[in-house]
């Protein structure tokens, strides 16, 4: 295992020396990782056995949460005001629409898949991650509106779709056991409403008492830093303990945080968070292709890889240009906002966790045709990001009619290159 911990940190390290330069060539750090999680799943170099179910799903839950957490405390609702219209229609008709096409999608296509395990598929793989697509994210020839919407929206939807996620694992659950409804959808809804009211009062009080400590004096900022990081853990395992859903809880609870200082919590109180977050989600791609890709490789079936297609495409584009109906946005505009919906971090960790919380037979239905697309999606989306980001640019700069409009810049979690725009 020493061997194995020391190419795992040597890579991290090795990609902090080359990132920026990396980024010259378009090679995103997740397709980096799961060729190398991939490569140890080999047995490249005899590096010891994987990594255990525990760890395995510590590291994901973990990931998650903080994912969610500093994705909502960025945010509040006076600083979606200025373009809360497009949020609503992205967030509140796009992605239930993606949910619901995804789920009769895998109803109809994937042999096997009915009920709660087409309700997975399809709350599973709606969530988008700008951090797949962060050279195009801050590029600034793309419209700083159109970036913004694209940020904003990728760092909501994972929080909005893990309740229906939640909802398809236990109906699953449930569904192979035989057991009743306490511990199967109705109690995971209990769980849901749980986690969303304490979640909402813990962020809120945190946030009010970390600002008056600060501006009174009482706490240093060295450490504030730490205490939103420990924040982020507690609020997870404090519903937990309380028999309620942790990522919601943590979801709603960033959201408490960031309103609680009007505007989204500041950024630097973030940064400790946020990169935390960063490094274990590289750690999540490497697991990804050590563990789900070797996994999924064997049960991969010919409906899969149309299904995964039709997810970054279709099941993508038709809602969101649905959505964006009368919004006043330009066809290409469109085209460009559904395109840019890769499937990233948040679908990998719903996949792990479906292992983690399936048997075996369950897990194989619904998880590989999550890593079909998410690998698709790291591929596809890597490769066209910078390139259709400058050409969307160019022809955007020529008619766009917010193109003198100053709009805040929002903190960019990105993976790919070691960009990291702020505000």
């Amino acid at each position: 295992m020493d061997a194995t911990y020391s190419v795992v940190l040597a890579l991290l390290f090795g990609w902090g020396l080359c990132s920026r330069r990396v980024a010259k060539i378009e090679l995103t750090a997740p397709v980096v990782f799961v060729l190398v999680g991939f490569l140890m799943h080999l047995g490249f170099g005899e590096l010891g056995p994987a990594p255990s179910r525990e760890a395995v799903k510590a590291v994901a839950e973990t990931t998650l949460t903080w994912v969610l957490f500093t994705d909502a405390a960025r945010l509040s609702f006076p600083s979606l005001r200025p373009d809360a219209a497009l949020y609503l229609r992205l967030l509140g008709i796009g992605l239930p629409l993606c949910i619901g096409l995804g789920t009769l999608a895998a109803v109809g296509l994937l042999p096997g898949v009915t009920g709660w395990a087409a309700l997975y598929v399809g709350a599973a793989l709606a969530p988008t991650d700008a951090a797949l697509g962060a050279s195009m994210m801050t590029d600034p020839v793309v419209p700083a509106r159109i970036r913004r919407t694209v940020n904003v929206e990728s760092g909501l939807n994972d929080g909005i779709a893990t309740p229906f996620v939640a909802l398809a694992l236990a109906g699953i659950a449930a569904a192979e056991a035989g057991t009743g409804p306490h511990t199967g959808p109705g109690g995971a809804l209990l769980e849901l409403l749980i986690g969303i009211g304490y979640g909402t009062a813990l962020g809120l009080a945190a946030g009010r008492l970390l600002r008056r400590a600060l501006h009174r004096g009482w706490a240093a900022e060295e450490f504030a830093v730490t205490a939103v990081l420990a924040l982020a853990l507690l609020s997870y395992t404090s519903s937990v303990a309380l028999g309620g859903n942790g990522f919601v809880a943590a979801f709603v609870a960033g959201l408490g945080f960031g309103t609680a200082y009007g505007e989204g919590a500041p950024e630097w109180q973030l940064r400790f968070a946020e990169q935390s977050a960063s490094a274990l989600s590289l750690l999540v791609w490497l697991v990804f292709g050590a563990v789900l890709l070797p996994a999924a490789i064997p049960h991969l079936t010919w409906q899969a890889l149309v299904y995964a297609v039709l997810s970054l495409t279709v099941l993508r584009m038709v809602p969101v240009a649905l959505a964006l109906l009368g919004s006043g946005l330009d066809r290409g505009t469109v085209l460009f906002v559904g395109w840019f919906g890769p499937r990233g971090l948040a679908s990998v960790i719903f996949g792990l966790l479906a292992v983690e919380e399936l048997d075996a037979s369950a897990a194989r239905a619904v998880v590989p045709v999550v890593v079909c697309t998410v690998l698709l999606s790291v591929l596809a989306h890597g490769a066209t990001s910078g390139p259709l980001a400058r050409r969307y640019g160019a022809a955007a700069s020529a008619h766009a009619p917010d193109r003198h409009r100053t709009v805040e810049e929002l903190p960019v979690r990105s993976l790919s290159a070691g960009h990291h725009r702020r505000k």
